[in-house]
């Protein structure tokens, strides 16, 4: 019974932390007007968590053998519930953002740690069924937390979007503060390596500010963009050269001399960018171009979201029966493309019911890379290197979904732009069609009492905006199958990796760790 409140302690920690990526996302307009900010610096809510998740996680394992496992993880929570309250007291944009940022410095160990814990429960015979329950959180985090932000902010108000992670924070303190105890195995740190940590701190930080504001201020036409770039290049290859030669180092970066792990880590970014990319467009898509009220936004992602959890206990049952995790991460990959295929050929006049299809794809198309991955993550570890492989292997799924939703940004905005002139290029004085619609609005406008001149100007600006949701449309659609190349290209990764001997190993090594 214990063991069990306890799995349910941890994933929730872990589910409140990931919700908390995209939570907001549907809320910065409201936040906007209630501080008195301009949408560009609101923005900076969702940067700073980005920005400090990203820090704290590759060095979750250096932290938990610094202050304990017990010590950082209760420590963390308690700093997460803490800082979610003062987010939503506070009562300017700046104060918000630094609180934001503080609150991404404890969840980042809600990550790790929790699947840690998860791991070390279910024991050496039932791996990937742990895999699969941590699973659901990876899953279902980012999938439910815009849906969840647009509820309570058409129903309440913002600051609850932070306020209602205070009872479950409590909840998930008290019951850690009851079960959760230290690893039988402790790692030791003889020295502090300050110098890794600065230039990841430095590194990391320029990095995710340059991928997060980017598309805003138009890259490398903002000054402090190009100069975020440098630092980012200097100090991210200062880091890597440091943290391979110096003998403490606060992240050990030589257990990617394990091809399983580096080939694993790669596609795991590829996964983040589909997962955040798509929980980003979809939304999108559907209120902004289909014009779907929030609610039934958040409808159509509930039969994926529940399906995928049957899709993550059904990729541990293969992994357990001895299924090459390889096989099951190709189905994973070519479901997933098929997911965004379909998304790619959606029109102007789909029903709701049209996308749950696609949406059921891409759940399971995830929810079958989740648990094969980490298998061939920790596949060529040694079990001291493992929370070091999984930390790296949680880092680059949150960073591939920065980098996606930056490149997907900058695409979306390209394409708008492509698809808006060529559109436009049809429209001209000598097209009847046009004059014959123009003629017909005007008429409409001016019989509901509207001078000549505004009628008109009316009539132009229906035509203006019917054009731009067609463009909105052609560029979301080609998101998606861009996604999908993504995936596509990232696949031939999985030829490094097809060795009898080591699919063997990966599936022992996920059955019997």
């Amino acid at each position: 019974m214990k063991k069990s409140i306890l799995i349910i302690t941890v994933i929730a920690a872990a589910i409140m932390e990931l919700i908390d990526t995209s939570i907001v996302n549907v809320a910065l307009s409201h936040m906007s007007g209630n501080l008195g900010a301009t949408l560009e610096d609101t923005s900076w809510v969702i940067t700073a968590y980005a920005i400090a998740n990203i820090i704290v996680i590759p060095m979750t394992s250096f932290l938990t053998a610094k202050l304990g496992r017990r010590n950082y993880y209760i420590g963390s929570i308690i700093a997460f519930t803490f800082f979610s309250a003062m987010c939503g007291f506070a009562s300017n944009i700046w104060t918000l953002v630094a609180f934001r940022f503080l609150q991404g410095i404890g969840g980042g160990a809600l990550l790790s740690v929790s699947q840690a814990i998860v791991f070390e429960v279910y024991g050496k015979d039932r791996v990937s069924i742990a895999s699969a329950l941590f699973g659901v959180g990876v899953f279902l985090g980012p999938t439910i937390g815009p849906t969840l932000g647009g509820f309570i902010t058409e129903n309440y108000t913002w600051p609850w979007i932070f306020y209602i992670n205070i009872p479950i924070g409590i909840a998930v303190t008290i019951s850690s503060l009851l079960l959760v105890t230290e690893p039988e195995i402790k790692a030791k740190v003889k020295s502090v390596d300050w110098w890794g940590i600065l230039l990841l701190i430095i590194g990391i930080g320029s990095l995710q500010t340059v991928l997060e504001r980017g598309e805003t201020d138009d890259w490398f036409a903002a000054g402090y963009i190009i100069v975020l770039t440098i630092i980012a290049v200097i100090s991210l290859s200062t880091f890597i050269w440091w943290e391979l030669t110096t003998p403490n180092p606060v992240i050990d970066l030589r257990v990617l001399r394990s091809k399983s792990l580096a080939v694993a880590a790669i596609l795991t970014f590829v996964t983040g960018f589909g997962l955040f990319t798509s929980v980003f467009l979809t939304p999108v898509l559907a209120q902004r171009v289909l014009l779907f009220p929030p609610t039934i936004t958040g409808l159509i992602l509930l039969p994926g979201a529940v399906l995928a959890i049957v899709g993550l206990l059904f990729s541990a049952t293969l992994l357990k029966k001895g299924v090459s995790p390889l096989v099951i991460i190709t189905a994973g990959f070519v479901i997933f493309i098929s997911f965004t295929w379909q998304m790619s050929h959606m029109n102007l006049e789909a029903a709701p019911g049209d996308l749950v299809g696609p949406l059921i794809y891409r759940a399971m198309g995830i929810a079958l890379l989740t648990v094969p991955l980490t298998a061939l993550a920790v596949s060529g570890l040694e079990p001291k290197d493992i929370p070091q492989g999984t930390a790296l292997n949680n880092m680059m799924r949150q960073l591939g979904g920065s980098f996606g939703i930056a490149v997907i940004n900058t695409y979306v905005a390209q394409r708008f732009g492509l698809h808006r002139n060529d559109l436009l290029s049809n429209i001209n004085i000598f097209n009847d069609q046009t004059t014959a619609r123009i003629t017909k609005l005007s008429n409409y406008f001016s019989s509901r009492g509207f001078s000549s001149f505004d009628a008109h100007k009316k009539a132009i600006a229906v035509i203006d905006n019917t054009f731009n949701r067609q463009s909105f449309l052609l560029s979301y659609l080609d998101a998606y199958l861009f996604s999908g190349l993504i995936f596509l290209l990232a696949m031939p990764l999985l030829f490094l990796v097809i060795n009898r001997k080591k699919q063997a190993r990966a599936v022992v090594i996920i059955n019997d760790h």
